[in-house]
């Protein structure tokens, strides 16, 4: 292994990336495009060996359930080079695009729009593990430790950079209940996260029985998809999920207003307790299944009774799965309970596919050395400021900004794509001490609270080097 040439000390970076999502993307693209005196010095850093989004969910037909102008920048800057209307310009597919006359657009033109920009964005590092984060006391800059690794995904080099701020981009990571966790690591028994669904699909349409858990839009897609894939008549399919009912996703316009900085702002100026009872009971703004999608599976559903009889399916909402094991080697057993019933059953199958969401990942690996400076909240959550800076001790005077880590503080606009674009602009204005992107003043009809809280917008300032804290 050797080591990689560390920048000098008169050449750090004003901003590094930490992770290469559409988060992050969005944050380098519009970075890119800062109109400055002088270019915005920025690097990201990935581990992967390339941008991917949700590769195991692009399932044929599945659509995104944001507009596609919430692609990385057009709700900050529409006459960036980065837009997707752009990305079709270059495809030469504007014009079908145009008499598609969608709004809604696949999720695997989405992925390859987001790979588009990857492939021209300067500044984008694949390949690099970022290994550790430090404050430097006496130059006032973070230090960066990371790996370069090579095509087999093996350490080859190490670095170090150094910079004056810091954006946390690592994303969600799939949820797995413990008591399933065995099982997705036991052969011949297919249990499989949904995230993985399509790498595993063929050996999951050949088991005789399938479960699939989650009531999701992700659950939702998976079964429609087995649905449409198996024979009619021996469908032998089982839908589980603990909410009340598949519930639409709430996406009436004065609904969609949470999704706003205005209510970002409502929802950040709550107090922490308000803030935590009221993020569970807004399951339905991010959680629920998409009209269409449950059109279209009632619709497959009732196909299949056209010649008489029913489809050879279940679906059972209200259930939780209490527990799981293996049957025989190559059988799973679940130990389910109907919540209004107070009944439980238990239920045989030869595959499972678990639709049962993300978490966010732990900033803590990525920040250890940061510990003694992070202040955090009464539930050892780190503090977040409105501005999406980690609130640190006063003596580190650079900002770690975050990611879709903030729902804690943000609310359930924090991983939405809609909101992926102004965050970023937020972030860019913040640091930059200046104003390049101009943000809206009011963005709801809707009025949150009697006092609502306006946009903080950072004065102005002569060059890139960021404002001192002011928490």
């Amino acid at each position: 292994m050797t080591d990689l040439p560390t920048p000098g000390t008169d050449q750090p970076h004003d901003l590094i990336g930490i992770g290469i999502g559409p988060f992050n993307l969005s944050l380098a693209a519009l970075a890119h495009g800062v109109p400055t005196d002088r270019p915005l010095a920025a690097a990201f850093y990935e581990q992967r060996p390339a941008f991917h989004w949700h590769p195991g969910l692009l399932i044929d037909g599945a659509s995104l359930q944001v507009p596609f102008l919430a692609d990385l920048v057009t709700l900050a800057d529409p006459a960036s080079p980065w837009t997707f209307l752009n990305y079709l310009r270059s495809r030469d597919r504007l014009f079908p695009f145009y008499f598609a006359e969608r709004f809604h657009i696949q999720r695997a033109e989405y992925d390859a729009y987001c790979r588009w920009v990857t492939d021209q964005l300067p500044g984008l590092h694949f390949s690099h593990q970022v290994d550790a984060v430090r404050w430097n006391n006496q130059r006032e800059l973070f230090e960066i430790d990371f790996t370069q690794l090579d095509g087999e995904g093996e350490a080859e080099a190490l670095g170090r950079a150094h910079t004056r701020n810091i954006a946390l981009g690592i994303g969600t990571e799939p949820y797995v209940p413990e008591f399933f966790k065995p099982l997705t690591e036991a052969e011949n028994v297919p249990v499989i996260h949904s995230a993985d669904y399509l790498l595993h699909r063929q050996e999951i349409l050949e088991a005789p029985h399938i479960t699939v858990i989650g009531s999701g839009q992700s659950g939702a897609e998976i079964f429609l998809d087995l649905l449409r894939a198996r024979p009619q008549g021996h469908e032998n399919l089982h839908w589980l999920a603990r909410t009340q009912a598949f519930a639409p996703m709430e996406y009436s316009k004065l609904g969609l207003e949470h999704f706003t900085p205005d209510y970002s702002r409502y929802f950040h100026a709550l107090p922490e307790a308000v803030r935590d009872e009221l993020v569970p009971h807004q399951w339905q703004l991010h959680k629920g299944i998409d009209a269409d999608t449950i059109a279209a599976i009632h619709d497959e559903l009732y196909r299949r009774t056209l010649h008489g009889g029913w489809p050879d399916t279940t679906l059972t909402p209200g259930v939780s799965v209490r527990t799981a094991g293996r049957v025989a080697n190559t059988r799973i057993e679940l130990h389910l309970e109907h919540s209004q019933q107070s009944a439980r059953s238990r239920l045989t199958t030869d595959a499972v596919v678990l639709a049962t969401g993300y978490r966010e990942r732990s900033l803590d690996r990525i920040l250890t050395g940061l510990d003694p400076y992070m202040r955090r909240d009464a539930s050892e959550r780190p503090r977040i400021d409105d501005r999406f800076r980690l609130v640190l001790d006063p003596t580190v005077t650079g900002n770690v900004y975050v990611q879709n880590a903030e729902r804690h503080t943000h609310g359930v606009g924090a991983p939405d794509l809609g909101l992926a674009a102004w965050r970023s602009a937020t972030i860019l204005n913040d640091l930059t001490g200046t104003n390049p992107y101009p943000l809206p003043e009011r963005t709801a009809f809707t009025t949150f609270g009697l006092t609502p809280q306006g946009p903080r917008v950072p004065a102005q300032g002569p060059d890139l080097i960021p404002l001192a804290r002011n928490n």
